[in-house]
C-alpha cells in the first residue's frame, strides 16, 4: 500500500541524497539476505553501499531504523486496489499481501523489523507509525464500502483492515509457516463475512454473550432457531 513515510527528522530525499539512500537500503536488503537481522551491522551496510557508516548513523541513528524504512519502501509495492466492491478489494489486497510476504526474504524482513522494535524504542515508533499510515490509507476501501451501502455505517475501518492483516502476521512470526494463496482467500472471505455481520461496528459489534446457546447456532433448550443460521448469498469474496 503506497503511502509517502519520512524516518524521524529527514525530508523525502531527492538526487544525490536519493541515489545515497537506495544504495544503504539496497545494502541493508542484500545484507538480511545473506546474514539476516542478527549478522546485520552499520559497518557492513557500509562497507557493501560505500557509503560512510558516519552518514548512516546521522541519517538513521541504528540498524533498527534501517530495516524499519526498508520495509517501508518496499511495501509501496502492494497496492490499493479500488474492484467497486469491498470482496473484490478485500480479495485483490489479500492476494497483493500473500505474494509480498510469499518470497522468503520478505517475511524475514517483517521478522527482522518486529525483532528491532522490541529492542529500539526509535525502532518501534517507526513501526507503529508504519502500520498506523497503512491501516488509515487501506480503511479508504472500507470507507467507499459504507458509501455503498456494503457495510453498516459505524464499521471501524482501522479494525477491519487489521483483521485482514492478522492471519498473516500470525503465519509468519507465530506459526512460522508459508504465506500462501489460499491464506489469503480464507482472510478475505472471513473478513468480508464478518464485516457483513457488523463484528466491526463501533456501536460494539456482535456481542458473543448475547448468544443463550454454547454452539452460537440454537437456543440452550434444543429447540429449533428460526433463523436457518446459514450465511448470506454474498458472503464470500467476489460473489455477486
Amino acid at each position: 500500500m503506497t503511502t509517502a513515510h519520512q524516518s524521524p527528522g529527514e525530508t523525502r530525499p531527492g538526487g544525490r541524497t536519493a541515489r545515497t539512500r537506495q544504495a544503504v537500503l539496497a545494502a541493508v536488503f542484500q545484507e538480511l539476505d545473506e546474514g539476516g537481522f542478527a549478522g546485520l551491522t552499520m559497518e557492513k551496510v557500509a562497507q557493501r553501499s560505500g557509503i560512510h557508516v558516519a552518514t548512516l548513523y546521522r541519517r538513521w541513528r541504528c540498524i533498527e531504523g534501517l530495516v524499519c524504512e526498508l520495509l517501508t519502501e518496499l511495501s509501496s509495492d502492494v497496492l490499493l486496489p479500488d474492484t467497486g466492491s469491498l470482496p473484490g478489494d478485500l480479495r485483490a489486497l489479500a492476494r497483493s499481501v500473500a505474494a509480498f510476504f510469499g518470497e522468503v526474504r520478505m517475511s524475514t524482513l517483517i521478522e527482522a523489523v518486529v525483532s528491532a522494535a522490541a529492542r529500539d524504542p526509535q525502532a518501534a515508533a517507526v513501526l507503529r507509525s508504519f502500520f498506523g499510515e497503512r491501516l488509515t490509507l487501506a480503511g479508504q476501501m472500507v470507507r467507499r464500502a459504507v458509501d455503498r451501502g456494503e457495510l453498516p455505517a459505524d464499521t471501524d475501518p482501522e479494525e477491519l483492515m487489521s483483521a485482514l492483516g492478522a492471519p498473516f502476521y500470525y503465519r509468519i512470526l507465530i506459526a512460522r509457516r508459508p504465506v500462501d494463496r489460499r491464506l489469503a482467500e480464507s482472510a478475505a472471505t472471513a473478513v468480508w463475512a464478518a464485516a457483513r455481520a457488523g463484528a466491526y461496528g463501533t456501536k460494539g459489534g456482535c456481542d458473543l454473550a448475547d448468544d443463550p446457546s454454547p454452539g452460537g447456532g440454537e437456543p440452550a433448550d434444543g429447540t429449533a432457531s428460526d433463523d436457518p443460521g446459514g450465511p448470506p448469498n454474498d458472503t464470500s469474496p467476489g460473489g455477486s
